[in-house]
This record gives C-alpha cells, structure tokens and sequence, in this order.
C-alpha cells in the first residue's frame, strides 16, 4: 500500500480527528454503564450525586462530539475531493470513494452518526427539561448504539484510506452514474416518473408539516431523503453543471460552482432531521415540538426554490431546457 494516501495532509487530519472523537466516545460510554446500573433519581446517596454529574459530564461530551461531527462530515468530502489529484482516474470525490468498497459506507454511517447525535441532543433536552430524568435509560441505550457504530466507522475508515491503490485507475462520476447511456436512476424510474415522485412527497411533507401530523412529516422525511437524492443528482444537477451529461453530487461541492453542494446537501440533512424529529419524540412518548414543524418547512420550502431556480434560470438564459 503506497503510503501517500495515509500521509496525505488531509487524511491524516481527519484520522486525527477521528480518533480523538472516538476515545472521548469510548470514554463516555465506559461511564455509561455505572448510570445504566445504579440510576436512582429518588436516592439522596453520594454514589448518586456521582452519577448526576456524570450524566452532565457525558451531555457536554455529546454536544462536542456531535458539533465536530457535524464539521467533519463535509470536511469528508473535502478530502476525498483532494485525493482526485493523486488516484488515477478519479475527476472528483466520487471516484475516489469507489475506489474501494469501503467508501459508500463509511459515508452513509458518517451521516446515521451525526443524526443519531442530533437525536441524542434532542432527547437529552426533553430529559433534562422534565427534570426527573424520565428518559435517562433510553437515551443512554442510544448512547452506547452511536458509541458501536463510531467504533465500527473508525475502524472502516482507517480500512478505506489503506485499501486506496495509487496503481489501479478508478471510474470518474461520468461512468459511475451513468451519463453514458445506462439507466441507473434509483427505483428504475425515469426523470419524469422520479420528479413527480419527487414533488408528491414534498406536497405530503407540506401538508404533514402544516398540521402537525408527527408521524406522517417523520414517514415522508424518510422517504423524501432518498428520493430528493436522486431528483438532484440526476435532474437538477445537471441544471447546476449546465450540461446533461454531467451527473454527480460531489462536482457541486467546488468552488466553480460556488460550493452550492454543501448548502443543499445540508439542507437535505437538515429537513430529514427535523422532519423526523417530532415523530422520534412521540414514539418514545415525549412532548412534540412545535417549531420542529416550523423549521421542517421553512427548510424544505427553501430547498425546494432554490433547486428549481437552477432549471428556471437556465431556460431563462438559453431559452429552452436540457
């Protein structure tokens, strides 16, 4: 294994990074056990003092671990997209993330444990505001499921940086999402199929959103997350590139298309959060908030102009669409 990759500046700040995450992680969550076994909200002992304080130590530590998350995962997609430069064949991020079988997951588990995180935060809030701890088992049980996946996702990726060969060319996003010809739109759809699967969700999570029906808005946010993915990388990517043949969601994140990527990446983020937000509380039997529905359309409502300013723009200048 070349080791250009692992030395890499970069990488090795995100390794480093990581790392350090993880330990405070693996910190926190040995605490977590003592809570989990003698919790006793009605004691006066010292031994429960202890564990009070604990449990404000490990909140604070969450709140860390969740905000450098929260920076790390598009600093992720910087590195990868610095590595291009160095793997052969690879013209951004998303050749450079295939270039081995570990990629794929280790982002998609990147973003479960910055939503899980958020969960967390949302849970402890709602846990500390009813002041006798009614939701301190189940939070902590979240707790030690973020702390295996971050276990797990440091080990893949230390695995995915090893396993990248500077020998063997990758596919550029031309190939992998089949700009040359292959159908390989999500559900086997076709644009217009996926488009007005596309906008029928966005009407289902307006409506959930606007009369506040928790479970509808968190089913759709769901559902909206994979199909909004595919609506703009496959249609209104192409608006943002200004060519039909250019399909692929990291070229958005640089610079020459003023790195648009990242705000609309985080928006999608955003919605599935607070989208699902209300529906995760009920189910455990804690109080809606309000302003999650508020925000969740707001965001949504916002994304949804300026994705479609993209296509009406680009009719607006060249007088017809792609």
């Amino acid at each position: 294994m070349p080791s250009s990759v692992l030395l890499h500046t970069p990488v090795l700040i995100m390794l480093f990074s990581d790392l350090l995450i993880t330990i405070l992680i693996f910190i926190s969550a040995v605490a977590v056990f003592s809570i989990l076994k003698d919790w006793d909200f009605h004691a006066t002992t010292p031994q429960q003092y202890r564990l009070e304080n604990r449990n404000y130590f490990i909140s604070l530590a969450l709140l860390v671990i969740f905000i450098f998350e929260l920076i790390l995962l598009p600093y992720f997609a910087y590195t990868l997209d610095s590595l291009h430069h160095i793997v052969p064949g690879a013209m951004c991020a998303a050749g450079v993330i295939q270039a081995n079988d570990y990629g794929n997951p280790l982002l998609i588990l990147k973003i479960v444990i910055v939503l899980l995180s958020a969960f967390w935060l949302l849970l402890h809030k709602r846990d500390v505001e009813a002041q006798d701890y009614p939701y301190i088992r189940k939070k902590y049980i979240l707790f030690l499921l973020i702390t295996l996946l971050a276990l797990f996702t440091f080990a893949l990726e230390i695995a995915y940086f090893q396993h990248i060969s500077l020998d063997r060319p990758v596919s550029c996003c031309s190939v992998i999402f089949g700009a040359s010809g292959h159908n390989t739109l999500p559900f086997n759809l076709d644009q217009t199929k996926l488009l007005i699967l596309f906008g029928l969700i966005s009407l289902l999570m307006i409506y959930g959103a606007w009369f506040k029906e928790a479970y509808l808005l968190g089913f759709t946010s769901l559902l909206f997350a994979p199909v909004a993915y595919g609506a703009i990388v496959y249609f209104y990517g192409t608006y943002i590139y200004q060519t039909p043949t250019h399909i692929c969601p990291f070229c958005m994140l640089q610079g020459e298309y003023y790195y648009v990527g990242y705000l609309i990446w985080s928006l999608l983020l955003a919605i599935l959060f607070f989208g699902s937000s209300n529906a995760f509380l009920k189910l455990l039997g804690a109080k809606e908030n309000e302003k999650y529905f508020r925000l969740t359309l707001m965001l949504l409502l916002f994304l949804l102009l300026l994705l479609n300013f993209y296509p009406l723009w680009y009719r607006y200048q060249n007088g017809v669409y792609l």
